[in-house]
């Protein structure tokens, strides 16, 4: 007993205090631990109807340390619009979704300055000698917001989210990545099997790529409902920090410099001084131009040919900071070359000479001023494609009175002796034998009116006025063009019914600067694709398809050299004019440089350069 003595004074010692340490604990509140999410589950409680309105109350979103707020912030953006769903594969449904995204997530490309696909995601990329396979090799420095690294498997499962028959986005997005085979070769390696060569296709993987591990198990037809769409988790530069919201909806977005990307070489070189980068949301374009001249944000952009020139006009009176550049658009005027009631848009001399009879560059000059520059052809200027000596008929209206009698006589004669119209003329835009379109007939004096037909245009005020100025143009030459403007619900649907005689359309030409048209000029796009003027020219058809296979641009160049000289020979359409990108800011926002715009979230592309001079 001697020997254990001291060991059981000690443990008797320690059991008095143990239950003295129960005892002072159990008189203390409980604190109750607030849930942890998870990954899948949006850090904003939300509903979501099949309306897309938001009700939602809000919490932050990463579980990541926020970075402190810069001294010059906040930055504020005003957006026009609501927020639906903060998700690349949906986005390009809703501009303001659009704007979000592409600052929360990555692509496996991404779209530089200059309109070229570069590697964003992935690290390099080998293309077969059929040009039908790519094999994508992945970054090993990259993490998702949430911290879980990025593989090849959130590549997968967003291209089989694509390619489901459920898909809830664009159908032509779909369409598309449903003639893609996807294979994961490693973590790091994926495989794309093509149906046939394109040119573009690098372009496509500048989508983003959405976190396997927070959706997994989410179908397509789950997506557009998922509580992911309100609390998004990329691999972008900013991550969302808060929605704020009052009883009409969503006010204000917060995004923050995400840490995990922070982490990141490209990162590391630029300051991205904007943190926050707060996004306020209005009902009206109008009402958000009154908050820009009021202070209350600090940078907006236009979207259409009025808000251009309405901005341009409060930045010289209020002193703001304007930026202009091309968009990859073109604003053209289109002859429905399947309109029966109307078989002259079939003729060339028709169309030679409608084009003829317009001076294109005092249009735009007179109605677009500050919006829009003059277009001479269907593909881009600045891109290594482009050939600037087209041959377009010059304004001439003498002779374009004298070709639109020609085309007046032969229609009479072809109603009277119920002669048929040349096979050639639909099909390959060639004249009747005989005649030369590019000869200057003798000028006879025309009817009154010799053709009568509408411009079809939706409800916008610069649009309805430049088809009155072409209307204008063309009653000189013996014409009747009457201005029919409709709102943009109707617009687009008789478009893609074909109920209209001309119409003038803005077709947009990618986010990318590669110059393939294919889908505006091709045969087979009508009447189920974009060639809304039903063009069915088996010359043009063939070199389009030529032109598209080479993804490396050794042939292509040539081919669309020719594709341009055949389009302006035979005028097929008539190229109006490329649409300004215009953003306006306070002079406080500094390093904004607009490169290549190919969809009006490619201005925050230098975004890490941006600062606040207060």
């Amino acid at each position: 007993m001697r020997a254990v003595r001291l060991p059981l004074i000690a443990l008797a010692l320690a059991a008095v205090v143990f239950a003295a340490t129960l005892f002072y604990r159990a008189t203390l509140p409980v604190p109750v631990p607030a849930p942890t999410p998870a990954p899948a589950q949006a850090a904003a409680t939300s509903t979501m109807p099949q309306s897309g309105q938001v009700t939602l109350a809000v919490t932050p979103l990463s579980t990541l340390p926020l970075p402190q707020r810069a001294s010059g912030g906040p930055y504020r953006e005003g957006v026009v619009g609501s927020v639906q769903r903060i998700n690349p594969l949906l986005a390009s449904l809703n501009p303001v979704d659009e704007a979000l995204s592409a600052l929360i997530f990555e692509g496996l490309t991404a779209i530089n300055e200059y309109g070229e696909p570069v590697p964003s995601l992935a690290d390099r990329w080998t293309i077969s000698s059929d040009s039908l396979e790519y094999v994508v090799f992945l970054r090993s420095d990259v993490k998702w917001q949430d911290g879980i690294p990025f593989t090849a498997a959130d590549v997968l499962y967003t291209t089989s989210l694509l390619a489901s028959p459920d898909f809830p986005g664009d159908p032509a997005l779909a369409a598309f990545w449903r003639t893609v085979e996807v294979q994961q070769l490693s973590d790091s390696v994926v495989r794309f099997r093509l149906a046939q060569p394109l040119g573009s296709f690098l372009e496509r993987l500048s989508i983003g790529l959405l976190p396997e591990h927070a959706l997994r198990g989410t179908p397509a037809s789950a997506l557009a409902a998922h509580p992911f769409n309100l609390a998004p988790i990329g691999t972008g530069p900013y991550q969302l920090a808060e929605l704020r919201a009052d009883s009409t909806g969503i006010r204000e977005v917060e995004l923050r410099v995400s840490p995990a990307f922070r982490q990141r070489p490209e990162a590391a070189a630029l300051p991205y001084a904007l943190d926050p980068v707060n996004f306020t949301l209005f009902s009206s374009f109008e009402a958000a131009q009154n908050g820009l001249a009021a202070g209350l944000v600090d940078s907006l952009a236009a979207a259409t040919p009025a808000e251009r020139e309405s901005l341009f006009v409060l930045s010289n009176n209020a002193g703001l900071e304007v930026y202009n550049q091309i968009e990859n658009r073109l604003g053209v005027l289109l002859f429905n070359f399947q309109n029966d009631d109307k078989p002259y848009f079939r003729d060339q001399r028709t169309r030679v000479a409608l084009q003829a009879a317009l001076d294109p560059d005092a249009l735009i000059e007179r109605v677009m001023v500050n919006s829009a520059v003059p277009a001479n052809s269907p593909i881009m200027p600045g891109s290594w494609a482009y050939e600037a000596n087209m041959p377009w008929a010059a304004y001439d209206p003498a002779r374009a009175r004298a070709l639109i009698a020609q085309a007046a006589e032969r229609l009479e004669r072809v109603n009277a002796a119920n002669e048929p119209e040349p096979t050639a003329i639909p099909n390959s835009g060639q004249v009747a034998p005989g005649v030369d379109p590019t000869a200057t007939p003798t000028p006879t004096p025309p009817p009154a009116v010799l053709f009568e037909f509408s411009i079809l245009v939706p409800e916008d005020p610069v649009l309805v006025s430049l088809a009155g100025e072409i209307a204008a143009q063309w009653s000189q030459v013996g014409v009747a063009a009457s201005v029919e403007s409709v709102p943009l619900d109707v617009f687009r649907q008789r478009l893609q019914d074909g109920q209209f005689d001309t119409t003038i359309v803005e077709m947009g030409l990618g986010s990318s600067a590669d110059p393939d048209v294919y889908d505006f000029w091709h045969q087979g796009q009508y009447p189920d694709g974009e060639n809304l003027a039903g063009v069915d020219d088996r010359q043009l058809s063939v070199l389009l398809e030529r032109a598209r296979r080479d993804p490396y641009g050794v042939n292509r160049e040539r081919d669309y050299q020719l594709f341009q000289q055949e389009f302006a020979e035979k005028a097929i359409a008539i190229p109006l004019y490329h649409p300004l990108f215009t953003y306006v800011s306070q002079p406080r926002v500094q390093g904004i440089q607009l490169g290549f715009i190919g969809r009006a979230s490619d201005r925050f592309r230098n975004i890490g350069e941006w600062s606040l001079n207060n």
